[in-house]
């Protein structure tokens, strides 16, 4: 069993809806997995230190990764140079209210980041969903990236409804993937 957590940040709700699915998809697998807001990350450096896997969450705004994140990323310098990280596997995944919403640079951020301390990324390992109606009747990975899971909000509609389920599942299984190859590496010889 590997130990997973999933750092975020969510301004309106539907990003933590994602980490709830990437957690459901973590500890379907098997594995625990613990949430941690960006708020209150100073209370829990030492679980993301001692993870077998952090994957990473945050609404996209203006094209890039939320200021609460980019604050939390930030305040990893303090320890940057010890790379308590090295290592791990680290994820991401990421939600906008518009289709598009420059949601693929948040994740190259968060990829970068990783890279920076020294992580293993994880991307998504399905193909885009297809559709000549817009139409996807449950087809995940309905936005297409291969980098992590991205969401589509609508903008007028509650974390209740928003993101679909298309998207949910698409981060379930993200956080099950996370899962998996923590568990492969962790028994694996050196």
């Amino acid at each position: 069993m590997s130990s997973v957590v999933v750092v975020y940040h969510s301004g309106y709700g539907h990003t933590r809806v994602m980490a709830e699915a990437v957690a459901q998809g973590v500890e379907r697998h098997g594995s625990t997995c613990r949430l941690i807001s960006v708020e209150d990350v100073d209370r829990h450096w030492d679980h993301l230190h001692n993870a077998d896997a952090i994957i990473f969450g945050a609404p996209t705004y203006m094209g890039s990764a939320s200021a609460p994140f980019k604050g939390f990323m930030d305040a990893t310098a303090a320890f940057y140079l010890a790379q308590p990280w090295r290592d791990k596997l680290a994820a991401g995944f990421t939600n906008s209210g518009c289709l598009c919403g420059d949601k693929l640079n948040t994740l190259l951020q968060m990829a970068v980041f990783a890279a920076q301390h020294s992580m293993i990324w994880v991307g998504l390992d399905m193909l885009p969903a297809r559709s000549s109606t817009g139409v996807f009747d449950g087809q995940m990975n309905r936005l297409g990236s291969s980098l992590g899971a991205m969401a589509q909000s609508n903008v007028e509609q509650s974390p209740e409804r928003a993101p679909p389920p298309e998207d949910r599942c698409t981060a379930a299984h993200l956080g099950e993937r996370v899962a998996r190859l923590a568990e492969r590496m962790s028994h694996s010889p050196v």
